[in-house]
């Protein structure tokens, strides 16, 4: 199994970026078979050479404001056409977003494989469901060093 990271190019909170997600619209009528609406997607220039590795349980983690914040699992990796007819990679994740311990990360381009030994943990994890921070506060406190 194997992750990547990407910027979340002005997105500014996981809020926005589920938001931003519940208005796309599919870039296909169906993914393997089964309808694409509400399917989030995002389609990346460089096809990425491990893409077994990530389809094999892996996700996507997101980079906003300068912290990697939460991931997606991604479901699916295959090779798209962008409207232009340049080739490129559509990476298709499920809905469900998952909010992870907040690590800072500098701004880079594209996106980056991540091992999952060096992936920020979910703060679900541990049977702490019920308790978790609102982003707003854990922000300001990751920008402390107090998380």
């Amino acid at each position: 199994m194997l992750h990547m990271v990407k910027l979340a190019v002005g997105i500014q909170s996981i809020e926005d970026l589920a938001r931003r997600q519940s208005h796309q619209t599919p870039p296909v009528d169906d993914l393997d078979g089964t309808d694409a609406t509400g399917v989030p997607w995002f389609r990346t220039r460089m096809y990425p050479r491990r893409a077994a590795e990530i389809v094999d349980g892996g996700s996507i983690y997101r980079v906003i404001a300068g912290r990697i914040l939460c991931r997606q699992r991604i479901t699916a990796i295959r090779p798209d056409t962008r409207d232009d007819g340049a080739s490129c990679a559509l990476v298709v994740m499920d809905p469900e977003i998952i909010p992870v311990s907040p690590r800072a990360m500098r701004p880079f381009q594209g996106w980056r494989y991540l091992r999952p030994e060096d992936a920020p943990p979910d703060l679900t994890a541990n049977g702490h469901t019920g308790d978790v921070l609102p982003e707003a506060l854990r922000n300001e406190l990751a920008e402390l060093c107090l998380i």
